[in-house]
């Protein structure tokens, strides 16, 4: 807990920060967004979530729409699930797999002992949804503060501080080329757009990076 709420919950709350602000510019309730960040806790799915919604959009679109711009936490839960144990309670992490506690778990959990993983990891997951959902309740009850071009620099926070993590990784093995092949992948993402523009991109740059790294 002590680890989440230094950078990481900075980083991280200040993307919050500019979802509530957006909620309550949208015109939908504290509870509203609160419930989104608190069920969703993933972005990309609660900006389609929120743009179906505030558009009047029907349940059901907007549901599949977040699912697909959220599926990105199948490969990161796969990645991770080795980490925490064979054992039924690593199931208590799957609500937690964020960008975040993500990164933070693929970077430590290796050097703790086994028994120690789970309990660190949810530790890091509890204290970073519980900063996310206080920062989505401060972006409502603060929307009329916060003027629209601050919010749209606010909503990239954690994205820059995930990917300053990978570039301080990047001399590890793999890594480099998955950054690379992330970068070139973008524009497809920009030219895909909506919900399954950012998953094409991922899938189609994370395969190349992989095949390049067995073909090294």
């Amino acid at each position: 807990m002590t680890e989440a709420l230094g950078a990481p919950a900075l980083a991280m709350g200040a993307t919050f920060l500019a979802f509530g602000a957006a909620v309550a510019e949208a015109g939908l309730p504290l509870g509203w967004a609160l419930l989104c960040t608190g069920a969703v806790y993933g972005m990309a799915g609660q900006l389609v979530l929120l743009q179906v919604a505030s558009g009047g959009g029907a349940a059901l679109p907007a549901t599949r729409a977040a699912t697909a711009a959220n599926a990105r936490f199948l490969p990161m839960a796969v990645a991770i699930a080795p980490l925490l144990g064979r054992r039924a309670p690593r199931w208590l992490a799957l609500p937690f797999i964020a960008i975040t506690p993500w990164a933070a778990g693929m970077r430590r959990l290796p050097a703790l002992a086994e028994p120690a993983r789970l309990p660190w990891f949810l530790g890091f997951a509890v204290a970073s949804w519980c900063a996310a959902m206080a920062a989505t309740a401060a972006g409502h009850l603060a929307a009329p503060a916060l003027p629209l071009p601050l919010r749209a620099a606010l909503l990239f926070a954690n994205p820059l501080y995930f990917a300053l993590l990978l570039a301080a990784d990047a001399g590890r093995p793999g890594v480099a080329p998955a950054l690379l092949a992330g970068i070139l992948a973008a524009p497809l993402a920009h030219a895909v757009g909506g919900a399954w523009g950012l998953p094409l991109a991922g899938l189609i740059g994370g395969s190349l990076a992989f095949l390049w790294q067995r073909w090294r």
